[in-house]
Order: C-alpha cells, then structure tokens, then sequence
C-alpha cells in the first residue's frame, strides 16, 4: 500500500507560502518519490494560488473542512463542490480541534458521505483524550467514534489517528500504543482503508512511526510548515 504523507497548515500562511510545494519539490523532486504521495492541506485563502504550483511539483492540494450541503445560507463554510473546483483531492474531516468546537460524529459522517460522493476522498480523523487513555479505555473509545465517523461508508476513505493527547504538545504515542491502536483500527475497518498516524510527527520520530505495522502513512501539523522537515518526514517512508 502507498504511503500517504499528509501536511495540515492549521491557521497559518500567507501569500508568499505560495511557493513552499515549489521549494518542496526542489528538495525532494518528485521523480524520487513514485512510491508515494504527498498532500498539503492549506487555509482555504490560498488553494486557489496553490492549484497549479502543486500540480507542477507532483503535490496533491487537500482542504481542512467542508460543509455536508452544496449551498446555502451557512456563513464561514465551503461545500466540497466549490473545494472541487479549485483542484481539492482531499478533505480533513474531524480532527479534534474541530470536534472541540461542537462537531459531531453524525456531522462527520454527512461530510464524509459527501466527499466520497463527488469523488474526493475525506481524512477521517479519530482520537481519544488524556484522560480516556489514562481510564484504559482508550481502544474501546476510538472503536466507537470509527463506526459512527464513517457510517454509510465501506470505502473511499483514509482514516487518521490522532491521540488528542499528542497533538501539538511535542508528545508522542509510545510505538506500542500506535501498533495496539492501529490493529485494533485495522481490525474494524478492513485491509484496504489508509490508516494514517498524526500527533507530534516530526523529523526525528517519523522513520519509526512510518514502520509501524499497519502505519500508511502520518498527518503532520506544525512541522509541515517547514518544507525542509516535510521532505525529511516524507523521506522517511522509504
């Protein structure tokens, strides 16, 4: 299965980071790197400068969220239809620092079911906190958010793991915690689905995650801004 490395800007950028798949593929040219793909996910402002300079560098072009609906009176959202004209292959979809702003499971479903429709393809992100993990519950929990995440979907789809614990904190899952969770992902969803891990990756950890069985690849945060750290993490997927 081909490696999918994932870049999620978050809230940052600005014009002149136009040029960063550019400088991306200057340090990592993409006829090095058939064996797999590599997606940045930018604020929405600046897909539409991105399009063809990812195209030109090999780099596929992803958005952070969508809306479920084509159009309406919904103030701030963007339909998967409008991501779709700008070039978007791929669709963040529940990360927690969405679900800490009120989004749903059922919410997460719809969108997902959405992308998958208009031949996007969403990145299904689930994770438990700090104090889920510290209760033992940790695989039992990320079971039952999966099912209700993907429900109507059998296909079509990438999942992220993403300990809500490690995002952004410089603290990593332990590769036994990842392997657990990623079999126990493995299990419920089948052999075919991505199953990505995202939580603090950095240059220094990715080689290790990227080994991980069941690991098809990671979602990057913060170090996906630097396209030096990028290309090493991507580099690291062999």
């Amino acid at each position: 299965m081909r490696k999918l490395i994932v870049g999620n800007w978050k809230m940052n950028g600005k014009p002149s980071c136009l040029a960063k798949p550019q400088n991306f593929d200057e340090i990592y040219p993409s006829q090095d790197r058939g064996h797999l793909d590599i997606v940045i996910c930018p604020p929405s402002l600046l897909i539409s400068g991105m399009e063809d300079i990812c195209t030109n560098a090999n780099i596929q072009i992803g958005a952070q969220n969508c809306h479920y609906l084509d159009k309406g009176a919904y103030t701030g959202e963007i339909s998967v239809t409008m991501l779709k004209d700008f070039g978007v292959k791929f669709v963040i979809l529940g990360h927690s620092e969405r679900r800490a702003m009120g989004e749903t499971d059922k919410e997460v479903s719809l969108k997902a079911i959405k992308v998958v429709k208009e031949n996007l393809t969403p990145i299904v992100c689930v994770g438990e906190n700090l104090e889920v993990r510290k209760s033992g519950h940790a695989l039992k929990f990320v079971s039952e958010q999966i099912k209700s995440s993907i429900a109507g979907l059998s296909k079509g789809y990438v999942l992220a793991y993403e300990p809500i614990w490690a995002i952004g904190t410089g603290v990593t899952a332990s590769i036994d915690d990842i392997r657990k969770m990623h079999i126990n992902i493995r299990e419920i969803i089948g052999p075919d689905v991505k199953v990505l891990y995202g939580g603090s990756v950095n240059k220094k950890n990715a080689t290790e995650i990227l080994q991980v069985e069941n690991v098809n690849g990671v979602l990057v945060g913060g170090a996906s801004l630097d396209m030096i750290d990028f290309a090493l993490i991507a580099k690291a997927a062999g």
